[in-house]
């Protein structure tokens, strides 16, 4: 018994490592965005909400005025593929910003973004990857040469691939597929993907009327992030049933473990034990053990975690969804325990120890 309860223990923390490590790998870049927000094209579908959607920069000044909008902000986002001067292949997602907005990232190594147009601050991960400051990615869509000039000191991703920030200009016309000496519309540098939009208690629908936009809030636009719907949605199923499964063999062992423990039930039945002082007892003993178990679980999960950690796979712990986890499985195993013990108690003691023998 307490080797299954270990075993289930540890997978659900291996379970909760890779929910926690496919979100950051997902939408850890919006996570560290300053935004509470995004405007995005009005109608445009939710789920590929930064793939589709294209506004005019008109918009931030009728977001600017709206009450509660401490600041508003031009966003750009478009993913590519590149490959760095020393050879290095690379996908990045790139987020267009305007270097003195709110959005600007602060650089961990090298410099923050200064306005040169060739400029352009990578995440952390990306260094992970083999890219360096000082390196030059060219862009594979239009051949454009980037300068990395800083990385910031935290993951930052954006549908599986590492987040780079540069400057607007820059994105628009990387977006728009410009190559040099291009002739560039002027359409170009009006269309943005959104409005990133900072304030308090803001009246988005007030402010979608204003700007013919539809809003998200930032944690609701995860969902338009590549895969994270899908892959959430599927963790948090197998979870729910891990749970189920958990309850259901962790009762039935303790119900197989009460049923052999019959005969000394009814004969402390038969001299007066009450079924509150079985039920105690028996949770006593079920509360040891699934400790004891969980706790040898948990401690084979976190090693087996710690090296996964450190591989490819997106697995990240934390302590919330460890303990939340842990809680559950001990909480049903409770449970179970509880209605095995009740089962019995309620056998007359006689029948139990068998009188009509």
């Amino acid at each position: 018994m307490g080797s299954v309860v270990a075993l289930i223990a540890m997978l659900m923390v291996l379970l909760s490592g890779l929910s926690v490590g496919l979100v950051n790998d997902g939408v850890s870049g919006l996570q560290r965005m300053k935004a509470t927000s995004f405007a995005f094209q009005e109608g445009v579908a939710k789920d590929s909400a930064f793939s589709r959607s294209i506004i005019s920069r008109d918009a931030v000044d009728v977001w600017a005025a709206q009450g509660g909008v401490a600041e508003a902000a031009p966003y750009g986002n478009t993913l590519i593929n590149g490959r760095t001067d020393r050879g290095t292949d690379i996908d990045l997602a790139l987020f267009g910003i305007e270097p003195d907005s709110f959005l600007a990232p602060e650089a961990a190594s090298g410099t923050a973004l200064t306005g040169a147009p060739d400029e352009i601050v990578l995440s952390s991960t990306a260094g992970e990857h083999g890219v360096a400051v000082g390196d030059v990615v060219t862009v594979g869509q239009t051949g454009t040469k980037l300068r990395v000039v800083g990385l910031m000191a935290d993951q930052n991703t954006f549908g599986h691939v590492d987040v780079g920030y540069l400057p607007l200009r820059t994105w628009q016309e990387i977006r728009a597929g410009v190559r040099a000496g291009d002739q560039v519309p002027d359409r170009v540098y009006d269309e943005i993907t959104a409005v990133a939009v900072l304030g308090q208690n803001v009246d988005l629908a007030a402010g979608d009327r204003a700007a013919g936009t539809s809003s998200m809030t930032t944690k609701e636009s995860f969902g338009a992030s590549p895969g994270y719907t899908a892959e959430t949605s599927t963790l948090t199923m197998i979870q729910v049933f891990l749970y189920a499964i958990s309850a259901l063999v962790v009762g039935a062992f303790f119900t197989v473990l009460t049923i052999q423990r019959k005969q000394e039930i009814s004969v402390m039945r038969a001299m007066g034990a009450s079924t509150r002082y079985l039920l105690r007892d028996s949770l006593i003993q079920s509360l040891i053990l699934l400790v004891v178990s969980a706790v040898i679980g948990l401690g084979l999960g976190l090693l087996m975690g710690a090296a996964l950690a450190t591989t490819a796979m997106p697995f990240a712990l934390q302590a919330s969804p460890i303990a939340v986890a842990t809680g559950a499985l001990l909480l049903l195993g409770m449970i179970g325990a509880a209605v095995a013990v009740v089962r019995i108690a309620r056998v007359d003691p006689l029948t139990a120890l068998g009188e009509n023998r």
